[in-house]
């Protein structure tokens, strides 16, 4: 019945967009639970869900979002550290990306920086750096460099990849890159 309503709406609109469907309590706790059966979610990242499908600007808005996250959270389903780890292990084993890239991502998630703290600190704790960065060469099938340019090329992609520049250096004395190209990459961060 519902789906038929909105599929109403959605034909009303046509070309001037979707009419913004106000839920009640029982469709929001449906539509958070199913979008955390899609994929994990920090509470921040599900409150900016959330907050589209009510009038946020309202106490009544505001004051249902948090129900649904309080609801949520005593349930099971929403826990930022749970989140955390999970998120950090995955990207250290799966991606293979350093320790500041998933704190980056974890910071824009809307993650607390305690949590985030003593998520690193239990993913990354015995972590070898060298060797992450040596793996994440590998996922992506990178090779030693033949000029300044694909040097340049791996260093950047390494750098956003999490990797410290004390590390990236590392690796690349051990290709034996000429000290030339090490010093201008020196200096680019510099600045």
């Amino acid at each position: 019945m519902v789906a038929r309503q909105r599929a109403e709406a959605d034909n009303e609109a046509m070309s001037f967009g979707r009419p913004k469907l106000l839920f009640t309590e029982p469709e929001l706790y449906e539509y958070a639970v199913g979008a955390l059966g899609r994929r994990m979610r920090s509470v921040a990242e599900l409150k900016r869900l959330l907050r589209r499908r009510v009038e946020p600007e309202t106490e009544f808005g505001q004051t249902l979002v948090e129900l649904i996250i309080r609801r949520l959270k005593d349930n099971g389903y929403l826990n930022d550290s749970h989140y955390a780890a999970a998120y950090s292990s995955f990207r250290r084993d799966n991606e293979k990306f350093g320790r500041r890239r998933v704190e980056t991502e974890l910071k824009i998630r809307g993650v607390h920086g305690e949590v985030i703290e003593k998520a690193l600190s239990t993913s990354y704790g015995e972590v070898d750096e060298e060797k992450q960065a040596r793996a994440y060469l590998h996922r992506k099938r990178l090779k030693k460099p033949a000029d300044q340019k694909q040097t340049a090329r791996i260093f950047r992609q390494l750098m956003r990849a999490g990797f410290g520049s004390k590390i990236i250096f590392k690796i690349l004395k051990q290709w034996d890159v000429d000290e030339e190209t090490l010093t201008a990459l020196q200096e680019e961060t510099a600045e």
